[in-house]
């Protein structure tokens, strides 16, 4: 026995967890946000409030979270994965009756210290259920029609809730989250290639909704499509932000204008500067490096998270891990793609960067899932 697992095997049971934790995970995340205090700085003139210092305390209540959900063993998660999917969805159908609006969408609960947006914990909550369906399903099973359905519903139930809010944007997340963790449960190609086709046919039929008693999408949406499908027709009304957005990016250059320096955020020509549209900010005053240097922390949170998930010897573990990796990149994905013109704005937020209590905290209860996963995986000895 080496001296380092002479340590390990010696110390007691709740230090041994804190050190069997994926600590480059940690790292990562803490370089990610640090990042977003940066930015959230900058963006307010140089001052900690009103943003940046909020957005701090979040942060470390999030750590806090994170390392009291990795304490717990991960069987215990996957028990309760039904039971926290059940209370995010009536969390969901609160927001109909007691939901505060903002923005023009009913998304948050007013809990009095602190707005909850359900969405959020639905996103986390569905890859729980999903992945211990996977787990108790055999696998033989995985592809046939009956079994596939149950799946499909549970994805289904709180998309529809979340997109009548109306919030496209997570509705479009909880989709592609829901799917990608079907598809890595073992789910035939063909499922999804029937399902590609009648995405097909439901954008065909949202866009011919338009005008109609029928139309599918709120008006604001369609403007947003429009949009992105030409941002000059309106670059002073429904494409001021993309045009303003894709001024600062072009701005930026290669190594940027420097920090607090960027023209479109201190000028207040970029709306949305502390929230969606931050990555903006930071490609205008740090440039191509510093958004490839972002890009790249992402990239490697989630391929730790692969490398964790491999290790993995249960079905549970291995597809929640995942499918928390999976809920990361289509967030920054996502946003990114929005800002940079690729997608219409749907309202997806930076993770970690983009000023919100939520969605940070609810990221972090998922990364302690994933810690939960990691430190609780047998070991050999």
């Amino acid at each position: 026995m080496s001296y380092l697992e002479y340590t390990v095997a010696t110390v007691p049971s709740g230090a041994r967890k804190i050190l069997y934790m994926n600590w480059p995970i940690v790292i990562l995340l803490v370089t990610v946000a640090c990042t977003g205090f940066l930015m959230l700085y900058s963006v307010a003139g140089g001052s900690m409030q009103p943003w940046a210092e909020p957005q701090m305390k979040r942060f470390l209540l999030g750590l806090l979270v994170m390392f009291v959900v990795a304490m717990v063993p991960i069987w215990f998660w996957r028990n309760v994965s039904a039971l926290a999917y059940l209370v995010s969805l009536t969390l969901l159908l609160a927001v109909e009756f007691f939901g505060v609006t903002g923005m023009g969408a009913q998304r948050w609960i007013d809990l009095g210290f602190f707005r909850l947006q359900p969405s959020e914990l639905a996103k986390i909550t569905l890859v729980m259920l999903l992945a211990a369906y996977y787990d108790w399903l055999p696998v033989e099973r995985v592809s046939r029609p009956l079994w596939v359905l149950l799946p499909i519903t549970i994805i289904l139930v709180p998309t529809a809730i979340v997109l009548q809010q109306p919030d496209l944007g997570t509705a479009l997340l909880l989709l592609a989250g829901g799917g990608i963790v079907m598809f890595l449960a073992g789910v035939s190609w063909l499922y999804f290639g029937a399902v590609a086709a009648a995405a097909g046919g439901l954008v065909y039929t949202v866009l011919a909704s338009r005008g109609t008693p029928w139309q599918l999408l709120k008006d604001y949406q369609f403007r947003r499509i429009d949009t992105f499908l030409d941002p000059a027709s309106d670059p002073l009304g429904s494409g001021y932000h993309i045009t303003q957005s894709k001024i600062a990016l072009g701005s930026g250059g290669l190594t940027g204008r420097g920090f607090m320096q960027g023209t479109q955020s201190r000028l207040n020509f970029l709306p949305e500067k502390h929230t969606d549209f931050i990555f903006t900010t930071l490609a205008e005053e740090f440039g191509f490096i510093g958004s490839l240097s972002l890009l790249s922390l992402y990239g490697l949170i989630i391929v730790f998270c692969i490398t964790s998930a491999l290790a993995m010897r249960d079905r549970f573990s291995a597809l929640l891990t995942l499918g928390v990796g999976a809920t990361l990149f289509l967030y920054f994905a996502i946003n990114m793609s929005m800002v940079m013109g690729l997608a219409p704005v749907v309202g997806v937020p930076l993770p970690l960067v983009s000023y919100g209590g939520s969605a940070m905290l609810v990221l972090m209860a998922a990364f302690g899932l994933v810690q939960s996963a990691h430190v609780h995986r047998p070991r050999g000895r």
